[in-house]
């Protein structure tokens, strides 16, 4: 069998080894360190904003932290983007609320902003008025911030930004990150950057992210003794895992060139192939292109072609299934154009990680090639 072409693997600086070594040095082995501090002061300093970082378990624990501090519970609705994984759209049960699902735009297959106020205004209706938006920034792409933000603003409306793929994208010169009331990173297996599993709440005061904190470690009291006023959740990111993200922040620059120079490799290879569309970069908008995605002529093509990837040990994936579509969340609210649903049917993720060897990305285009020419 050939060997394995995976869609985005963990790709290591050679770094990441000297910060997990001084912790065990240190012996900083008990959840926070020196590394948990060095690695948010490093996502604080690339993200160039007056922003505070709070680094956690996961890219879901910040969505959910981020719920309780906008004191959304039972009964309340927040607006998702259905187009998305859905870790995004989980924490609103978990705080026991309803998820309304907005469809996608063309432009950036993100939330589509007439569906937003086509639902703000429904649920307004109903005496049912949204408490936040979460919005995302699928595969890189960022989705139409100023207009997603001044509908937002317009009914008073806090955004949660969904910036778990798109670390390292920028949206009018300013990172994607830093462009919502609360901002959600991920350092998952598969992300840009990885600490194997990680994540990062993104926030606008120093006192917001010292409340995500004390959540995050079990709302645990000041007092000689164990004393919890709150409930509290084990969402701290340990002193181990943001040793690999130091290492990881020292390349990932580099890894965002390589994934926008996989993306060109893609686009001049299939350029003459009228059966395959990308994504391009509206104005203003920098993606990093984390995963390139295509789109086929047909929902029977684009699984032919998996298929023929699959046979030759390359593995991609459909674009994400709405989740208006998905059987745990049918039953809830949507607004609907149409868009999501067809991305869905035709659309396809290539192999993108930033450790792609010229080789494999020749392997995949002949593969490609190949299944058009039969």
């Amino acid at each position: 069998m050939k060997p394995k072409i995976w869609l985005s693997s963990p790709h290591m600086s050679g770094n990441e080894l000297s910060y997990i070594q001084d912790a065990f040095d240190a012996n900083w082995v008990a959840p926070l360190g020196p590394n948990v501090n060095g690695f948010e002061n490093d996502l604080t300093t690339y993200l160039q904003e007056e922003r505070h970082v709070a680094a956690l378990a996961s890219g879901t624990a910040a969505l959910h932290l981020s719920l309780i501090l906008l004191g959304i519970g039972q009964g309340d609705e927040v607006i998702c983007q259905s187009k998305t994984f859905s870790a995004s759209a989980n924490p609103i049960i978990y705080q026991g609320a309803t998820p309304v699902f907005v469809d996608s735009e063309e432009e950036t297959w993100n939330m589509c902003p007439e569906q937003l106020e086509r639902a703000i205004r429904d649920r307004i209706s109903k005496d049912k008025t949204p408490k936040a938006i979460i919005a995302v920034h699928l595969y890189g792409m960022p989705y139409s911030v100023d207009e997603i933000n001044a509908i937002a603003s317009k009914y008073n409306i806090p955004v949660i930004e969904d910036s778990a793929e798109a670390l390292g994208s920028l949206y009018k010169g300013q990172h994607c990150g830093t462009l919502g009331d609360f901002s959600v990173l991920s350092f998952n297996g598969n992300k840009i950057i990885t600490t194997s599993g990680g994540g990062a709440l993104v926030i606008s005061t120093s006192e917001l992210k010292e409340k995500a904190i004390f959540l995050a470690t079990q709302a645990r009291d000041q007092a000689p003794y164990y004393l919890h006023s709150e409930i509290g959740y084990n969402y701290r990111m340990s002193n181990i895992v943001a040793g690999i993200g130091r290492g990881q922040m020292t390349v990932l620059d580099q890894h965002v060139k390589q994934r926008r120079a996989n993306y060109n490799h893609y686009r001049e290879a299939f350029k003459a192939n009228t059966q395959i569309t990308f994504l391009k970069e509206p104005e203003g908008m920098t993606s990093n292109r984390w995963l390139t995605c295509i789109l086929l002529d047909s929902e029977t093509t684009r699984e032919g072609l998996r298929q023929a990837l699959e046979h030759e040990n390359i593995e991609s994936r459909p674009l994400w299934k709405p989740m208006h579509q998905q059987p745990v969340f049918k039953a809830y609210p949507h607004y609907l154009n149409g868009v999501s649903d067809a991305l869905f049917q035709r659309g396809l993720c290539l192999p993108s990680g930033s450790n792609l060897t010229e080789e494999e990305l020749n392997r995949v285009t002949r593969t490609v090639h190949a299944y058009f020419k039969t």
